[in-house]
């Protein structure tokens, strides 16, 4: 999210790379999924890509509304000066965007985890769950996640690559060198802290006619019960494409706005 860009500007940057980050790492959720909720993994593309355009939507949708929300709340706060943002205006930008965009990516995400399920199509599968009972099924999960997962992805890297430019400028004296340990950094925070609010999210949604799963409490004490190693099912599937894409994200905004909008830069 640029402050060289407008709303739409960033919005459109930011659908972009969410599709393109879905369609290289969906596998890796799909096999997240799967181990959260119990369930056998398979090498099969055809179910490794279940829900994929439900997922390329979501993603679309929650990084263009991240990247646009976030550019404003940035240029808010800047509000007209010549500075950098500080760590906690960063931060907190991030979780902000982050948070409303859950308002758009749980359903969708609920789409994805009955197909991957259940199979079948986007359409029938929409239609299977279409009542307001079950369409913001596990969303106080997803308002947590998403809002750590961007401040992970939007907030940190810039952060971190800025520290170790400033403190070590002699070993990374590029972006590019200080990309993949900020990257690395911002995938850990990303995942880890998020991770026991997306298993409930996951378990909660693979689960619509709440046969083992009912509120967001009853469900974190049913995982509970297998001991707190359990809320982390399927966090090595989820980190590794958390890393993969908060290297994707960092290095496609800032490739991706000014291949759209090369006005913007220079």
């Amino acid at each position: 999210m640029s402050t060289k860009l407008n709303e739409f500007q960033n919005a459109t940057v930011g659908m972009t790379v969410g599709v393109i980050e879905v369609t290289c790492l969906q596998p890796f959720n799909y096999c997240k999924n799967m181990m959260q909720q119990g369930k056998p993994l398979t090498m099969d593309p055809r179910k490794l890509y279940r829900g994929v355009a439900a997922n390329a939507v979501n993603m679309g949708s929650c990084t263009m509304i991240q990247f646009a929300v976030g550019g404003s709340l940035k240029k808010a706060v800047l509000g007209g000066e010549t500075r950098q943002l500080k760590m906690y205006e960063e931060m907190g930008c991030g979780i902000t965007a982050g948070v409303i965009s859950a308002f758009v990516g749980s359903p969708l995400e609920l789409i994805m985890i009955q197909q991957q399920s259940k199979g079948g199509g986007t359409v029938a599968t929409l239609k299977s769950i279409a009542t307001p009972n079950n369409f913001l099924r596990g969303f106080a999960g997803a308002a947590v996640r998403e809002g750590l997962w961007t401040c992970g992805y939007l907030s940190i890297p810039p952060i971190v690559r800025r520290n170790l430019r400033d403190m070590y400028p002699e070993t990374f004296d590029s972006d590019a060198k200080a990309r993949v340990p900020a990257a690395l950094l911002g995938g850990l925070f990303a995942c880890y802290l998020t991770q026991p609010f997306d298993t409930v999210k996951t378990c909660m949604q693979g689960d619509i006619e709440r046969k083992t799963y009912s509120t967001f409490t009853q469900t974190a004490k049913k995982i509970g019960e297998d001991g707190f190693t359990a809320f982390y099912r399927g966090a090595t599937f989820r980190y590794g494409r958390m890393v993969c894409a908060v290297f994707m994200m960092d290095v496609l905004q800032a490739a991706v706005g000014p291949m759209l909008y090369p006005s913007a830069f220079k």
